[in-house]
């Protein structure tokens, strides 16, 4: 894979990594599913995770990584939740818009 395709989001390891991340912990907030997906990412927890709604009849989905990694999974697990409800608390409705 060519590094401005890495750069600009084509793939690479850590997409990669976080498409197979299964899921460590679910929960529901004000109507919205939020799944846990920290994975494994150079020894440490990268926190990932997705947000779903069904929307018209249609599951509706965001996935989310951010740059924070933790040593213990279930502190990435923690945070991923965490970060999860600030996404739907500040988005809302308007994430899958």
């Amino acid at each position: 894979m060519s590094f401005l395709k890495r750069l600009f989001g084509g793939g690479g390891a850590a997409g990669e990594a976080a498409a197979q991340a299964v899921t460590a912990k679910e929960i529901e907030h004000n109507g919205f599913t939020i799944r846990a997906t920290p994975y494994n990412e150079g020894g440490q927890y990268q926190v990932c995770g997705v947000i779903s709604k069904q929307v018209d009849g249609a599951v509706k989905e965001h996935r989310f990584i951010r740059a924070d990694k933790f040593a213990s999974l279930d502190d990435a697990v923690d945070i991923s939740l965490a970060k999860g409800r600030q996404i739907i608390n500040e988005q809302g409705e308007s994430l899958f818009g």
